[in-house]
């Protein structure tokens, strides 16, 4: 045997080696399903090898069913380990179909507001249809949203559908959903860094349209208002739409006719001044519209351009996007983006029941 075939041997016996390593760790560790495993990096300053020795002996690991990797997150502990390995870690927790004992699906919404409650009332509408019963949940920031999503999967619920907070990423909690093959739906949201299970409105044809409108009634100067995207796919999606329905219709985008707000607007003021938005519409009085990405930023430079003596819409039209019910509180009627939450929710429940009743298709994202 060559000298050369020897080295690749050692090297081949020493990944191995380190596997079995790595299952000594989870195992002194107490590690739990999808707790985190030594990076490669790590493995390579704890054992003194490379970190193609490492990384090859986490691909071992991967194939064998009992690790998992997520790009750019890092390596796992499997929830389905094979029954092989059970000696050396401990057994996986049951999965949703073994604990499934009830019909209920649960809702988990961010707030409740107009938007939210029309939802709630849709799919409550749409589950009984199926002999389902609603649990609702309100999430009061992430940390809230997560606790509520491992809470309902130890209690066994049938399924999730989740209109998440506004989060930059998907949560680890929601990446467990997905390892643990919890039947569940994200509405009006996508995360990218994962494929999921989603349905949403084309927030981009939506807001498309409204400009096109605009333009159809004469407008050139049209501004945009939004709060911050902060990768929200909703939003990154309506400002999308301005811009390439400007583009389409020969109409130069203008840096300065854009704004994104560096604070939300603050519902319980909707009637008062506000200054980010004074400031934006008197450091452009060549603007003759404003589309705003919501109705909430609508309604607040409204009323400022009211506060600011400006005549709307003889001067500056306005106009939001969601049709909450507050748009038709105002005092000069706001035109805005009506979302079909019904169809929403009705596509949202009958792709849920495909996974409970085990469809086996591949993720699908619905675009309503």
């Amino acid at each position: 045997m060559s000298s050369e075939s020897t080295s690749k041997k050692e090297k081949q016996q020493l990944y191995l080696q380190v596997a079995e390593k790595v299952l000594e760790i989870i195992e002194t560790r107490g590690l739990q399903a999808h707790d985190p495993v030594p990076s490669e990096g790590e493995l390579a300053k704890l054992f003194g090898v490379s970190r193609m020795t490492s990384k090859l002996a986490l691909e071992q690991l991967v194939e064998q069913g009992l690790v998992y990797r997520l790009p750019r997150r890092g390596t796992f502990l499997s929830g389905d380990r094979h029954e092989r390995r059970s000696e050396k870690l401990q057994e996986p927790v049951p999965s949703l179909v073994e604990k499934k004992v009830n019909k209920q699906i649960a809702l988990i919404v961010p707030h409740m507001s107009d938007y939210t409650s029309r939802i709630i009332s849709a799919v409550e509408h749409e589950l009984r249809k199926h002999h389902f019963e609603l649990i609702l949940r309100i999430s009061k920031d992430q940390d809230d949203q997560d606790q509520c999503l491992q809470a309902l999967v130890a209690a066994g619920i049938s399924g999730i559908i989740l209109f998440p907070r506004g989060s930059r990423t998907c949560s680890d909690q929601v990446l467990r959903l997905k390892m643990e093959k919890v039947p569940n739906v994200i509405i009006d949201r996508i995360f990218r860094e994962i494929s999921i299970d989603c349905v949403y409105h084309d927030h981009f044809r939506g807001s498309y349209e409204m400009a096109q409108y605009l333009i159809a009634k004469g407008h050139r100067d049209i501004g945009y208002s939004s709060n911050a995207i902060e990768n929200i796919t909703s939003r990154e999606e309506r400002y999308q739409g301005y811009v390439q329905a400007l583009l389409d219709h020969g109409i130069p985008v203008k840096s300065e006719y854009i704004h994104f707000r560096n604070e939300r607007c603050d519902p319980s003021r909707f009637n008062e001044y506000d200054a980010e938005q004074g400031e934006f519409i008197q450091s452009n009085p060549q603007m003759t519209a404003v589309m705003c990405a919501d109705d909430q930023v609508a309604i607040s430079t409204l009323f400022t351009a009211l506060h600011m003596n400006i005549a709307v819409p003889e001067k500056l039209s306005i106009v939001g996007f969601s049709d909450t019910y507050l748009s038709a509180l105002t005092p000069i009627p706001l035109t805005t983006v009506r979302q079909d939450t019904e169809r929403l929710a009705a596509a949202a429940v009958e792709l849920l029941m495909k996974r409970v009743n085990q469809s086996k298709e591949q993720h699908l994202s619905i675009n309503d």
